[in-house]
């Protein structure tokens, strides 16, 4: 089943200097949003950040971040299969400029919120690495902005990276009611990249049931790299990434919570699964990469 207003493939969310603008608007929420941004060698763009915090994250290529007499300047990667990235925080009402010696693509999950927090520069080495599930359910997950690893607002977000074959968002979750100590209503957006392989472009596809609440999101998805999908409600997983294709995904999550906390509910039918991985080995391909050495800038 195809479901456009919640997929949307490479191109489709593009505005103005951005090759994906997802503000809360356009999404027809409150709360998260998400701007990828394509710089040249030599290029910088100038943006101001509004009613939102930010968060800058190189996917591949260096950065130079100045804000408020400030200058962090950002190693990053050259893609986001081979390192773990730094990564800059941005307080709403800031202005700030990103420039680059080389070029490179940069995204920017942001989320409204209330709080001003500080300007803070994190280095890779500083960033979670945290290995999820086991056998063809296993994945990594770099917990840069995690609810309980780095402090925001309102701002949550992740970057999951499934070796090809393997099956991630298992069992499928959800996060659309207030259940005080059990879940937390979010919002959120998947952004994709799909490592090629073999001078052949990748693929993998997003399930999105209904939950009973919310609007009744109900989405199968064939993603490919620049892809985003957009969950206000439902059941979400698995992500499948083709066999022989890396697949990587950037979460970027906000909601109207008094706590800032990522707390799911498994789906019912599936829940059981997670009893399976005890005492089963991860993929023996994870991590897929690590924080780079030889410091952090």
């Amino acid at each position: 089943m195809t479901d456009h207003a919640h997929h949307l493939p490479a191109g489709r969310a593009a505005a103005g200097p951005y090759a994906v603008d997802i503000d809360p608007e356009r999404a027809g929420w409150g709360y998260s949003s998400l701007r990828v941004l394509d710089l040249p060698p030599g290029g910088s763009h100038a943006f101001a950040t509004g009613d939102s915090e930010w968060i800058v994250l190189p996917l591949s290529g260096a950065a130079t971040v100045t804000a408020e007499d400030t200058v962090h300047r950002l190693r990053g990667r050259d893609s986001v299969f081979t390192a773990v990235t730094d990564f800059v925080y941005l307080p709403r009402d800031t202005a700030a400029v990103l420039s680059t010696r080389d070029g490179g693509r940069f995204a920017l999950p942001g989320a409204r919120c209330t709080r001003r927090l500080p300007i803070r520069y994190v280095p890779a080495a500083d960033v979670p690495v945290e290995l999820r599930g086991t056998g063809n359910c296993s994945r990594q997950v770099n917990n840069f902005a995690a609810a309980d690893v780095f402090a925001c607002d309102r701002l949550i977000a992740v970057e999951v990276l499934t070796p090809g074959g393997n099956w991630s968002s298992y069992p499928p979750h959800k996060h659309d009611e207030d259940r005080p100590g059990a879940e937390s209503r979010l919002e959120e957006i998947y952004y994709y990249e799909i490592a090629a392989a073999h001078g052949t472009d990748g693929l993998g596809y997003q399930r999105v049931s209904p939950s009973g609440h919310g609007a009744g999101t109900d989405l199968l998805a064939e993603v490919r790299g620049g892809d985003t999908v957009l969950i206000p409600d439902g059941w979400h997983g698995p992500s499948i990434a083709a066999p022989g294709h890396h697949m990587y995904y950037l979460n970027v999550m906000a909601g109207p919570g008094v706590d800032r906390a990522w707390l799911i509910s498994d789906h019912p039918d599936h829940a059981w699964i997670r009893d399976e991985w005890a005492g089963r080995p991860t993929d023996p391909r994870l991590p897929l990469c690590t924080a780079p050495a030889g410091g952090t800038r």
